[in-house]
């Protein structure tokens, strides 16, 4: 399934703006730059970066977003040449960022199967002020030995990630961490996690801040759905996200029949597979017991089920 999806306008409280040389920086209490190269244009990313460093203030800048980052097809380009390495030797000039998005490239940019990545393990790590973290892409991207004190928010968008990849979420150490977010995908693009990948938060006890929670884009959301009514990591939760993925009757009727979710504040099962019958259930136990439910773009194709983001 292919998503249109486009750059991002906010980010971690911050209006994303685009910036180019010549341009004078923004406001630093409301907004951060993203810096993206083009398609077989002369500038390289670590070019950029540097034209960006030299900007007078741009220490007092809160956040950075990586964007289109090679002057090639991503698929066939090195981020650890290319992007990696010099965003690491910005980091002495960077060491009070704290928001950061990598790879936010939009869908007439790169499909997001083709969006290389690597460890970026050690990136984030030389960040340690970090409270907002965002990935875009699953290919070859780890997380390894991820602790970051001060993060909030992880959010990792990918038509497919790795078991590897989930596991370096879930043991993460991220004593603060509120909001996280991933897109596990589907096995055409890369997706190899399993339910026990996300043992480690079940029982609520890993992140012990977290309020909202997004297992999303999966085409395993049944058996997430099953497995999550049971968790006791729900019970502290105000959002549990399962959309975007391959929900049905099956996962809907666990959720129904759970007698666990009715102290959220929103559950999110926008483009899933619930039938109407199944869509009208949930939404009278939705307003019976105060919470906001987002039931939209359910489909109905039973011949091909597919997650929304996968290519």
């Amino acid at each position: 399934m292919h998503q249109t999806y486009g750059n991002m306008d906010a980010f971690g409280g911050f209006e994303v703006v685009q910036w180019v040389p010549g341009d004078p920086l923004g406001d630093p209490a409301r907004q951060i730059h993203r810096l993206s190269t083009d398609y077989n244009g002369e500038l390289s990313w670590a070019d950029l970066l540097g034209a960006y460093l030299q900007q007078p203030g741009v220490e007092r800048m809160a956040g950075l977003v990586v964007g289109y980052w090679s002057t090639d097809i991503l698929i066939e380009s090195n981020p650890v040449e290319q992007m990696v390495t010099p965003l690491l030797a910005a980091a002495p000039q960077l060491r009070d960022l704290r928001v950061l998005f990598i790879n936010d490239i939009a869908s007439e940019e790169s499909e997001v199967s083709w969006i290389e990545n690597t460890d970026l393990g050690g990136v984030l790590r030389a960040f340690p002020q970090l409270v907002h973290v965002g990935v875009r892409g699953g290919n070859n991207l780890r997380l390894s030995d991820l602790a970051l004190p001060e993060v909030r928010t992880l959010v990792i968008e990918s038509g497919g990630v790795t078991s590897e990849l989930v596991r370096d979420v879930m043991q993460a150490d991220l004593p603060n961490l509120e909001h996280l977010e991933v897109y596990l995908g589907t096995e055409e693009y890369g997706a190899t996690s399993t339910i026990e990948d996300v043992t480690p938060i079940l029982d609520g006890t890993r992140f012990p801040k977290l309020r909202y929670l997004g297992l999303k884009n999966s085409d395993h959301q049944d058996q997430l759905a099953q497995v999550l009514v049971t968790a006791p990591v729900v019970a502290r939760l105000e959002v549990l996200d399962l959309s975007m993925g391959v929900l049905t009757d099956e996962g809907g009727r666990a959720l129904l029949q759970s007698g666990t979710l009715g102290h959220l504040r929103k559950l999110d099962l926008n483009f899933n597979w619930l039938s109407d019958a199944m869509v009208e259930e949930l939404q009278a136990w939705a307003d019976a017991h105060g919470v906001e439910l987002d039931v939209d773009e359910q489909q109905d194709d039973d011949d091909w089920r597919y997650v929304a983001l996968g290519e």
